[in-house]
């Protein structure tokens, strides 16, 4: 404990004292007085006593509890910061350091000169603060006394747990549909979610059949969810509200508000019929063509010209039209012969990645059977070989049902479309992969078990294409996987290898709880 003059803490210290006086030189002899309770000599202060007096007679803390509480909740992991905002802290962090002083009364009648985190266990649901102040007493004399204040961490659900934890407390619900069979698009838009973080505000998330619903505490929020899945997929929504509650005479009520977001049908890799409407707003464009990307919007691209075109969500919605072929219904094919298209001007016919070539193919369930051959164009002329398997889309023994493609001269409509190379041959379902997705906390639904068995094939396929197409998986988060021992049956295939420097460290290791790992497959 230190007493100073008024004009600072500059000169020589005794016993305690700090004596506001210039400093002299070293050869000159210090004065010294004694001290008006003990006797003892000290330097020349105004309170003319020394150390141990001045603390029988003053305490500059008085009036400053040394205990007080901070309320923690065990749901979210975040403190209470009054009056009703929650944050998140740290054990010894600069905000929790913040926090505390806040909490304590009577600072603000002292100076306060420093603050320091005492250690106490962890789990001790205790946090010790040694402060240090000063004040102004007995004449002028200014006096730096330290202690420590004992914080007790008591455990409260915060509103948001609250709702979280108890049913049908929710405000507003965002309910996110596509009307496909496969939920491949749904697993896509999981992961932008948390890449993004968007789901950070839902009290929770429900998987129903066709879908995904999140539920939240605000309407804000539900709005917020809204805009990230415009800005990521084609869509379009609904809004509806339900009366809960109302107060007349203080013209209060409740309402629960509903986003009904629909998702456009049409997923990548899909072949389509485009309506005529849209054919001519494009310059032309065929009439069969493939789902290329799906982003913002839907890009169509005709595998025989290259020829692509893309279809924003309003474009779509007034013009609609549907998959005639997707994932599951597709055939497997065996690339006999392939020739790159050459332009006028002597080079391959090339958009973007795509180059357009001429090959034949046979339906690889026919080989060894009869000889029957197709000779096709593909946008794939970049990466398929000779030998190599293909999917495809067999429309010659297919059955549609589409009022687009019923209209087309069944003439001018191609035999085979294919869509994408097959790596069938070379990938053994049950090795383990290189990386691992994190999941949503999802609360799923009683299903039957061939639908359980639906989604996981469905996932399975999802992987799929992340393994081969570079470029798809640059949008989503991999960990790696600790459980995975390389080996040379896929090593060779750069389509299938993903390296180590496109992976995360495993998530396993992080603080997720709010994650979980997708199964291997």
């Amino acid at each position: 404990m230190d007493v100073t003059g008024e004009q600072g803490m500059a000169g020589n210290a005794v016993d305690g004292f700090a004596l506001d006086v210039e400093p002299e030189p070293e050869q000159q002899r210090v004065n010294t007085i004694l001290c008006i309770q003990c006797g003892v000599a000290i330097p020349p202060n105004p309170a003319a006593m020394c150390g141990n007096c001045i603390r029988t007679q003053v305490d500059i803390s008085e009036g400053i509890p040394k205990n007080a509480s901070i309320y923690f909740c065990r749901g979210c992991e975040r403190y209470l910061n009054p009056p009703t905002t929650w944050i998140h802290a740290e054990l010894e962090s600069r905000d929790l350091l913040a926090l505390c002083l806040k909490r304590l009364r009577g600072l603000n009648k002292v100076r306060l000169v420093d603050a320091a985190f005492v250690w106490t266990e962890p789990h001790s649901r205790r946090v010790k603060v040694k402060v240090t102040i000063q004040k102004e007493v007995l004449s002028g004399a200014i006096l730096e006394q330290g202690f420590v204040v004992e914080y007790v961490v008591e455990h409260q659900f915060c509103p948001e747990c609250h709702r979280q934890e108890a049913a049908d407390t929710w405000n507003a619900c965002v309910q996110v549909r596509q009307k496909v069979k496969h939920k491949k698009t749904f697993f896509h838009l999981e992961q932008l979610i948390i890449k993004h973080n968007a789901h950070d505000r839902t009290l929770r998330i429900k998987s129903v059949p066709d879908g995904i619903d999140f539920y939240f505490n605000s309407r804000s929020d539900a709005k917020r969810m809204v805009e990230f899945l415009m800005a990521v997929v084609p869509c379009r929504y609904k809004t509806s509200e339900r009366l809960i509650s109302s107060d007349i005479q203080n013209n209060n009520f409740n309402y629960k508000y509903t986003y009904s977001v629909e998702i456009v049908p049409i997923c990548k890799e899909d072949v389509v019929t485009l309506p005529p409407a849209l054919r001519r707003q494009f310059g032309g464009m065929a009439p069969i063509g493939i789902c290329d990307r799906v982003g913002t919007s839907v890009r169509i691209m005709d595998p025989f010209t290259l020829h692509s075109a893309d279809v924003t969500s309003t474009v779509f919605w007034r013009h609609p039209f549907r998959a005639i072929c997707s994932h599951g219904g597709y055939t497997e094919f065996m690339v006999l012969d392939i020739e790159p298209v050459f332009g006028p001007d002597g080079r391959p016919v090339q958009h973007g990645k795509h180059v357009l070539a001429e090959a034949t193919v046979a339906r690889e369930r026919d080989l060894g059977s009869n000889d029957q051959q197709f000779f096709v164009r593909t946008h794939l002329g970049n990466i398929l070989q000779p030998g190599d398997l293909v999917w495809g889309f067999d429309m010659t023994t297919a059955v549609v049902n589409d009022e687009h493609t019923n209209k087309l001269n069944q003439d001018h409509l191609p035999e085979i479309v294919l869509v994408k190379k097959s790596y069938s041959d070379r990938r053994k379902k049950s090795r383990k992969r290189r990386f691992k997705l994190r999941m949503l906390p999802k609360e799923d639904e009683a299903v039957r078990p061939d639908e359980e068995d639906a989604a996981m094939r469905d996932l399975d396929a999802f992987m799929d294409d992340i393994e081969e197409d570079r470029e798809y998986r640059q949008n989503f988060n991999l960990y790696k996987n600790a459980e995975y021992h390389p080996s040379t049956e896929s090593e060779g295939e750069d389509d299938l290898h993903i390296g180590v420097d496109e992976l995360l460290d495993e998530f396993e290791n992080m603080d997720l709880d709010d994650g979980q790992a997708a199964p291997d497959m």
